[in-house]
């Protein structure tokens, strides 16, 4: 292949499209969750500690009521980031997806109730 730029700008293309199924297969092979657990699907989640979780945020004691995920593709482009926080109701109607301009398909930004062990057994 001639070196033009339509040449260059393919390999380049190219080159994306095997990282980014790169990336993908090694998700999968981590066993990264690709879809929500059984209890998120009934819209609960139950807690893993018999003490309820605080708010993440700084100089809340407000009891967690819901967990916030969101799945991104870092902005330096070396992989995907997961955050995790358990949020009181005030801090979790702050939250919503961010940069959906620049996001990638893979991104997730979800809500999930927490409830106690005992509620999630009762349903």
């Amino acid at each position: 292949m001639a070196d033009t730029k339509r040449g260059r700008d393919k390999q380049a293309q190219d080159e994306e499209e095997r990282q980014r199924e790169r990336a993908l297969e090694q998700e999968l092979e981590r066993g990264d969750e690709a879809e929500p657990a059984a209890d998120s699907e009934q819209g609960a989640v139950a807690l893993e500690t018999a003490d309820p979780p605080t708010c993440h945020r700084r100089d809340c004691n407000e009891p967690a009521a819901f967990r916030v995920l969101e799945r991104y593709e870092e902005e330096t482009g070396h992989g995907t980031v997961a955050a995790v926080a358990a949020l009181c109701h005030d801090h979790t109607a702050e939250e919503g997806p961010a940069n959906l301009d620049d996001a990638t398909p893979d991104y997730v930004f979800r809500i999930d109730p927490i409830t106690p062990p005992d509620a999630a057994d009762g349903e």
